[in-house]
């Protein structure tokens, strides 16, 4: 299932001349395009669909809604679990102790 997820707005760059932001969904940071919102500024909120910010939200709805969808398990089905995820990008191993690559450097 796809959900229109609210987000806060952390930083807003121009990318070929795409408006993006790094928008933070209840700790989860996603890249999003701003082309439907010209005038969101950081700080601010805005509902969230396949990757474009679609409408301005206030603070207390966003966090209301988002402590909902926590509750109801999801933004982990959306999300899934950031840290999973992060040992998945990290590659083989068990992080017990250095990669083979640093063992044979010395």
């Amino acid at each position: 299932m796809c959900l229109a997820v609210p987000g806060r707005v952390l930083d807003i760059e121009e990318r070929d001349g795409t408006r993006m932001a790094a928008v933070d969904f209840g700790g989860v940071v996603k890249e999003v395009c701003l082309e439907y919102l010209p005038d969101l500024q950081v700080g601010e909120y805005a509902i969230v669909h396949v990757g474009f910010a679609l409408q301005r939200l206030d603070e207390e709805s966003a966090r209301q809604t988002l402590e909902l969808f926590e509750e109801l398990g999801m933004l982990q089905e959306e999300f899934g679990d950031p840290w999973a995820q992060a040992a998945a990008e990290a590659g083989p191993g068990d992080g017990a102790g250095p990669s083979a690559r640093e063992e044979a450097r010395g």
